[in-house]
């Protein structure tokens, strides 16, 4: 099973597996049948007060990883809820930051260990 992250405005893939949105708000410009979203997983994206503390400035991405996994450790049913979802599968985390690497998406397939 391969767990994959990807910005959701790349074009869909074979490899993907199942696709699974872990951002809070839906991705702009973007509509629902161009996503070709399986599922979408608000929960399990960072608390809005948390996304803005961010801000997605590379000088906070040591405290918001940390920050970050906090969250996830204190809402378990959305982490088994995720992890049921991939199951043995492919499947591929999708967000829309334009920051390849300091998202939250980096930080959640870590946090199930399928770096």
């Amino acid at each position: 099973m391969a767990l994959r992250i990807k910005r959701i405005y790349e074009p869909k893939d074979d490899k993907d597996g199942m696709r699974i949105l872990v951002d809070r708000l839906w991705p702009r410009g973007l509509s629902k049948q161009d996503a070709a979203v399986d599922i979408w997983m608000k929960d399990i994206a960072p608390s809005p007060a948390l996304r803005r503390w961010f801000g997605h400035d590379p000088a906070n991405w040591t405290e918001f990883q940390h920050r970050y996994r906090g969250e996830l450790e204190k809402n378990p049913s959305a982490v088994e809820e995720l992890k049921r979802q991939i199951g043995q599968a492919d499947a591929a985390l999708l967000y829309a930051a334009k920051d390849l690497q300091h998202n939250h998406a980096i930080v959640l397939q870590r946090f199930l260990g399928k770096e």
